[in-house]
């Protein structure tokens, strides 16, 4: 079981972004000039910058001019987050919650944030407040970040329910078809895990990770012809990537 984690968590940091990659700061377009909103714009920014307490100190003033508003909330949780102060974050979790029961962002940043401290049952109920509700049209990224999320805890059984559910949703979404196949390769499903990850190429743009993830399936099923078709094509294609670099050493 630890073995699938490490596999699944070392293919999400090269592949693509896991649960955090759909969660940043809840951007919003204020409707008038006033302080509040212009606080809150110069914290965002700092955050984005990688600026916390300037942050901080923005976004507490934007919230002293208007404590009403959840994304500002949201955002100085994720702030408090970077800054290490895990009590601080999720105080401002929990009243962005309390703000905007009903603001799918929200609640999947409050789920996300559940996930990464490991309070995995919240989170999943987090995750399934934020997909039901019904005026969300980007669902299937909320039920891939859960899928993911599950993965830690580990409950597989969970994680698939959830990645398939998305690909009902979105059957060429990249992200689940990546998290399907990573979780049938590790399972040792590899001509499970194959299907997915064509799937994946003839919708989504190639990546390194994506093509070393397709040479290891290959090698899995024994199939030199296409392990070398894919080997080729990563290092043409992404001659400078570590991943080029590890088939090099290898062959």
């Amino acid at each position: 079981m630890t073995k699938l984690i490490a596999i699944v968590m070392f293919a999400c940091a090269s592949i693509a972004g896991c649960v955090s990659t759909t969660t940043g700061p809840v951007e919003s377009t204020p409707s008038d000039d006033d302080g509040a909103d212009l606080n809150y714009q110069l914290g965002a920014r700092y955050y984005r910058n990688g600026n916390y307490e300037l942050a901080r100190d923005r976004l507490l003033r934007s919230i002293e001019l208007d404590p009403k508003v959840p994304y500002v909330h949201s955002t100085l949780a994720l702030t408090y987050e970077a800054l290490g102060n895990l009590r601080l974050a999720t105080e401002s979790y929990e009243q962005a919650v309390k703000l905007a029961p009903r603001n799918f962002d929200v609640q999947n940043s409050y789920a996300v944030f559940m996930c990464r401290t490991g309070d995995y049952d919240e989170a999943k109920k987090f995750f399934d407040r934020a997909i039901a509700v019904y005026e969300n049209d980007n669902a299937e990224i909320m039920m891939t970040n859960a899928g993911v999320c599950m993965t830690q805890k580990p409950d597989l059984a969970a994680a698939e329910v959830y990645f398939r559910q998305a690909l009902e949703r979105k059957p060429n979404y990249g992200e689940a078809l990546l998290q399907m196949c990573l979780l049938k390769h590790a399972a040792g499903e590899n001509l499970a895990a194959r299907a997915f990850i064509q799937r994946y190429l003839a919708a989504n743009k190639a990546s390194a990770g994506v093509l070393y993830l397709a040479v290891q399936i290959e090698g899995a099923l024994g199939d030199r012809r296409a392990r070398t078709e894919y080997s080729d094509q990563l290092i043409r294609d992404f001659p400078t990537s570590p991943e080029a670099r590890k088939i090099l050493e290898t062959s």
